[in-house]
């Protein structure tokens, strides 16, 4: 009933019992219509602030990190965000240094887990998906090392093709010449991929296995020998254990590194310094014994903060991300991108680097490294150190493998 048709009725109704209600004393009927427009005019404002307060008691804020932003570019960053706020108009989400939502890439994964700033949820696994098991992270956009090679490098060195043997690559990388580099390692300790990267991808694509309970095998220590006689020979690039990957995809984009193993999410930035016609990919050399070759997965994550105040409403926007999978794997050329996809995106059909690295993909057997699991940095920590020590002395292969054994037998 709005106002005007209320002071209609009082008036009404005064005008019929203006005789019987104290006609001799107007003082109380005037008294009565100010109670009565006061108690119309303060009702409504009184239900519209209660409405709002419990409006803006219904809103949550959330924070989301700056690497979203970084990795994903402001665009789609701004576009998500709008889209988030329109399914869920509650929740309220802006990029702090302090965030509740972390994204987060491979490298960091163990660091955060270890140190306890991750929080448990129930997320759809990609590589599994019939089953939601208790999990720290959602996986976003999924990345794989590959060999890199430097076309006009090799074709000078007298080879008209990428090595596919460890044999091969010694030889290829041994016959450049010319100030330059044949293969390089980076296995500096703020990178936090390089052992799984430039170590472990090797033992990986011979078919090996990282056991903590069994790394001294004769496998391994073959694997250590290959690594020491690159450094023997003198062929790997200087300052091994004091360069990052992102380092020496500068030196291979400036032409001064013939073989790396890098991520496929260095694509991009390789076709755009050195040109399609520069670079090739391919497989990471085997010790050709005829083992399945595997690869692990590296890739960008979403995970909520411990410490957040309103973890299901964070699992929301986690969820949201999921479903944006594809978006992210296109925005970032990524091969495999989404493991669950069984047709990749449009970006890989058609294209000479990404279909090629697809294939590979395909013909692959995962494995899973040591990211995000309990211990993870004191078995990286050990083994880089013990094999700085082999790189810089003269003990042997053997040993240096039982060295990391026990190291890795007082972790557990």
């Amino acid at each position: 009933m709005n106002l005007l048709k209320t002071l209609g009725i009082i008036k009404i109704y005064l005008k019929n019992k203006k005789k019987s209600i104290c006609s001799s004393n107007p003082g109380r009927i005037d008294l009565f219509i100010v109670i009565a427009l006061a108690v119309l005019l303060i009702t409504p404002v009184i239900i519209n602030f209660s409405l709002k307060a419990k409006a803006e008691a219904k809103k949550v804020n959330l924070s989301l990190s700056p690497r979203f932003e970084e990795l994903f570019g402001s665009e789609m960053t701004e576009t998500l965000l709008l889209e988030f706020k329109e399914r869920y108009p509650d929740l309220r989400l802006q990029i702090t240094d302090t965030p509740d939502i972390l994204i987060f890439d491979e490298g960091e994964f163990s660091a955060l887990a270890a140190e306890g700033l991750l929080a448990k949820i129930d997320v759809y696994d990609e590589e599994h998906p019939l089953s939601v098991t208790d999990q720290l992270a959602v996986p976003l956009v999924s990345f794989m090392d590959m060999l890199f090679y430097n076309i006009g490098l090799l074709s000078a060195a007298g080879f008209d093709r990428p090595p596919k043997t460890r044999d091969e690559f010694t030889a290829c990388a041994a016959a450049v010449s010319g100030g330059n580099s044949g293969a390089a390692l980076s296995l500096g300790s703020v990178d936090r991929q390089a052992l799984s990267r430039d170590i472990f991808s090797w033992i990986w694509a011979a078919g090996g296995n990282i056991d903590p309970a069994e790394i001294s095998n004769r496998a391994v220590i073959a694997d250590i020998n290959f690594f020491g006689a690159l450094n023997r020979n003198k062929v790997l690039a200087p300052r091994v254990f004091d360069t990052t990957g992102d380092q020496r995809l500068e030196e291979f984009a400036d032409g001064r590194i013939a073989m790396m193993i890098a991520s496929t999410r260095a694509i991009p930035f390789l076709r755009e310094r050195m040109g399609d016609g520069a670079f090739g990919i391919t497989t990471v050399p085997s010790t050709g014994g005829g083992g399945k070759y595997s690869v692990c997965l590296s890739r960008i994550y979403a995970g909520i903060n411990a410490n957040c105040e309103h973890p299901e409403e964070a699992r929301n926007f986690l969820m949201f991300l999921a479903e944006k999978s594809s978006l992210f794997c296109a925005q970032l050329k990524a091969v495999p991108g989404k493991v669950s996809d069984l047709i990749p995106g449009d970006y890989v059909r058609g294209d000479t680097f990404y279909s090629k690295a697809w294939d590979i993909f395909e013909s692959s057997q995962l494995v899973q490294g040591f990211s995000g699991k309990s211990g993870a940095q004191e078995y990286e920590s050990a083994f880089l150190e013990e094999l700085r020590i082999y790189f810089e002395s003269d003990r042997s292969a053997q040993d240096t493998a039982a060295a990391i054994q026990r190291r890795w037998d007082e972790a557990e």
